[in-house]
């Protein structure tokens, strides 16, 4: 269940810290400093929604 975690997380946490970017950009935020922010924010929030998503396809089997 760990590799399908990480594996999960890298595709989950791109499309989150990519569409936090983007909300920061669209918002007027377009120094480093708030992109940073976003994108971090997202990285951090994959981890438990890709934790869900593995247990719930582990589940499955």
């Amino acid at each position: 269940m760990v590799w399908l975690f990480l594996i999960l997380h890298l595709f989950i946490g791109s499309t989150l810290a990519g569409s936090l970017v983007i909300a920061a950009l669209a918002s007027g935020y377009d120094t480093l400093q708030p992109i940073l922010i976003a994108a971090g924010i997202g990285f951090v929030a994959a981890f438990p929604v890709s934790w869900i998503v593995s247990k719930k396809l582990y589940d499955l089997r």
